[in-house]
């Protein structure tokens, strides 16, 4: 009997060991727990803060974005300058003066607006990505419905003066700017800012959207205007600085508008709800 109960001493005090250390146990393990936690924690709070390399600017973006502002307003200022001092000014009667509306909305919508419009990713580095969007649209509309007035405006002056339309090869690059640049900004509206393709398809076309602007920046500059002397020759010059700048700005790596962990994150989210994959899938 006596050793009986010593064994059942010894019992009940091997439970009471076990159980502190499994109070031990559960103790140490919640303050891991509460430790990584609170890790998290701050690693979310500080994802959602802006770096300060995102927040700074690149260097030298800031010159290179005044410039181009600054050639670009020059080729619309010397056009309005040369059309409207030296070829006479401008209406809208079908004489020659309506011609002169041509070409200056030729370079605000095609050239300026145009460039300004592609510019918006690396003027607004640290923006909410859709809302960047969203401008870049609405300034590529602005220089679409631009241009269509330039187009008008030619197309009635060739009918008062029975001129035939689309005789040069001058007018078959321009239509051929426009109709592209319609196609280029649909294409963009369906593949970007109301994206009904897929991840794999919207990253596949980019370089080609970006590739495509570009040239629809550069395609005006070449189809120029007969020379009228020093004016011109200025102009024509103030034109290829400013699709210099632009593509430079376009192609500095260092430029390029980085992406929050916010967008980041709708990314994975939006692969995932359209090609059916998981967050951890490639």
């Amino acid at each position: 009997m006596k050793k009986e109960g010593e064994q059942e001493r010894w019992m009940g005090e091997g439970e009471k060991e076990m159980r502190k250390e499994n109070r031990r146990r559960g103790g140490d393990e919640g303050r891991r727990e509460g430790l990584r936690g609170g890790e998290k924690a701050d690693l979310l709070s500080d994802s959602r803060k802006p770096s300060a390399d995102r927040q700074r600017r690149a260097p030298g973006l800031r010159g290179a974005g005044g410039g181009a502002q600054v050639l670009g307003l020059a080729s619309v200022v010397l056009t309005a300058v040369w059309m409207g001092h030296y070829r006479g000014g401008f209406s809208w009667d079908g004489s020659s003066f309506q011609f002169n509306v041509h070409p200056l909305c030729m370079v605000l919508g095609l050239v300026f607006l145009q460039g300004d419009a592609i510019l918006v990713y690396r003027v607004f580095r640290n923006e909410a990505k859709r809302n960047v969007k969203i401008l870049h649209g609405i300034i590529h509309l602005l220089a679409l419905v631009v241009s269509i007035v330039g187009i008008v405006a030619v197309f009635d002056f060739h009918r008062a003066a029975k001129i035939p339309d689309m005789y040069s090869l001058h007018s078959w690059c321009g239509m051929l700017t426009i109709v592209l640049f319609c196609v280029q900004w649909v294409m963009g509206l369906m593949f970007f800012l109301f994206p009904v393709a897929s991840s794999w398809l919207r990253a596949s076309y980019l370089p080609v959207h970006v590739f495509c602007g570009l040239a629809l920046v550069v395609m005006p500059s070449y189809s120029t205007f007969p020379a009228e002397g020093v004016l011109a020759n200025v102009l024509g010059l103030v034109l290829v600085l400013f699709g210099v700048v632009l593509c430079y700005l376009i192609t500095r790596e260092e430029f390029r508008r980085p992406p929050n962990p916010e967008e980041e994150s709708l990314s994975v989210h939006f692969k995932t709800l359209t090609e059916g994959g998981t967050p951890d899938s490639p």
